[in-house]
């Protein structure tokens, strides 16, 4: 804070000016490495969020501070979260990529007396690790569970799920085979693969093998997503009609390009594609792919990262840019706004994200591939989240 006059400083004791501050915000994500990309969509929905709204929140700036997580790293993200807390002194902590990294932050919140919201991890039971956690993002519960509706109503009788075995591959699994199962349908089997899979031809034969009419997967979204889907298409299984089921995790548009026509057709379920059709939305995409640099390189995490910024704000108005972790959480247990992915709402039980989850097509349009909204389920909230 800049040193004050004796006049300045008796017009701020007097009530007359407010004091203004630098408030950091610390964020950790794949800057570098394998989900690079995903890194890269956390600063292009931080930018564009800015580039609308500027860096002031009433009197105070803002400021952001990055710190780079390649990969799942528990024991690090831990470390890089009491560095931003005790050697940045930031005051919100955002962003977290995958599950165990937010998991390994969230228990160190009370103690540095700041709020984390989660721009990605989407396993259901980080809310339930710390009071100061908010989520921007989804869970897999949420945007896996309409997917088994959708699959029955296809008529579709037998299915094999095949996930990333880690928390949010976990919940989609559990999501999908508890709604699919709920609806008269049978799982003929289920395969977990460790995180770092890179090899999907003996998964593509256990499929065809299986004697399933689909296949629902779950991988988080990069490199393995889109060797999945490649694998499939070079593997066969869409020619033998085995029908792909997924949340928009193996769709992003980011892949699109590369997949080409073996994507087209693919359905799956998700709170966001870059084509939504909204004033909102053209405002958002418009910014991020300036952001970005090219917008074909644009994909969801952008979307949770602005929003985020946007819940931040309103907790650095409510507290008047005072650190008070609590209070903060408390100012955005029911706050709803218009998303450029469409209303939504923090859940004010569980301070999860109440939003609308879209089945989309992968289609052409003017010799682009999208993922083309066909159908909304609203006002979803997380059917994964148990009370503690």
């Amino acid at each position: 804070m800049k040193r004050l006059t004796l006049l300045a400083l008796a017009l701020v004791l007097s009530g007359g000016v407010a004091i203004a501050d630098t408030i950091k915000i610390g964020v950790v994500g794949p800057f570098s490495g394998p989900a690079a990309q995903q890194g890269r969509n956390f600063q292009a929905g931080i930018d564009a969020w800015l580039a609308l709204n500027g860096n002031k929140i009433g009197n105070d700036t803002i400021e952001i501070v990055y710190r780079d997580l390649p990969t799942a790293d528990p024991a690090k993200s831990a470390a890089l979260t009491r560095d931003l807390i005790v050697g940045e002194g930031v005051r919100y902590l955002a962003g977290y990529y995958y599950t165990p990294d937010a998991m390994a932050a969230a228990p160190i919140l009370v103690e540095g007396n700041v709020p984390m919201v989660v721009f990605n991890a989407a396993t259901s039971a980080i809310m339930n690790a710390s009071p100061y956690v908010v989520r921007t993002s989804f869970t897999t519960w949420q945007t896996s569970t309409p997917m088994a509706a959708v699959a029955r109503e296809r008529g579709i009788k037998k299915a094999i799920t095949v996930v990333t075995d880690y928390g949010p591959g976990v919940d989609a699994e559990s999501a999908f085979v508890k709604g699919f199962k709920d609806a008269g349908g049978e799982i003929v089997a289920s395969v977990r693969m460790p995180m770092n899979t890179n090899d999907f031809s003996p998964i593509m034969q256990r499929i065809k093998d299986s004697g399933a009419e689909a296949v629902f997967a779950f991988l988080p979204s990069g490199p393995a997503t889109l060797g999945f889907m490649k694998a499939f298409a070079e593997n066969g299984l869409k020619k033998a009609g085995i029908t792909l089921l997924a949340p928009g995790d193996l769709t992003q548009e980011s892949d699109l390009p590369a997949l080409g026509d073996s994507a087209l057709g693919t359905l799956t379920t998700f709170h966001y594609a870059v084509s939504h059709n909204s004033p909102e939305n053209k405002a958002f995409v418009e910014a991020a792919s300036k952001a970005i640099g090219d917008p074909a390189n644009l994909t969801f995490p952008a979307v949770g990262a602005y929003d985020g910024m946007y819940v931040i704000s309103k907790m650095i108005e409510a507290t008047k840019g005072k650190q008070d972790a609590k209070a903060a959480v408390e100012a955005v247990k029911g706050l709803s706004w218009v998303s450029p992915r469409g209303p939504v709402t923090i859940d004010p039980q569980n301070r999860h994200i109440i939003q609308n989850i879209y089945l989309r097509e992968v289609a052409n349009e003017n010799g682009k591939s999208i993922n083309k909204e066909i159908r909304t389920f609203e006002k979803q909230g997380d059917p994964g989240w148990k009370a503690p």
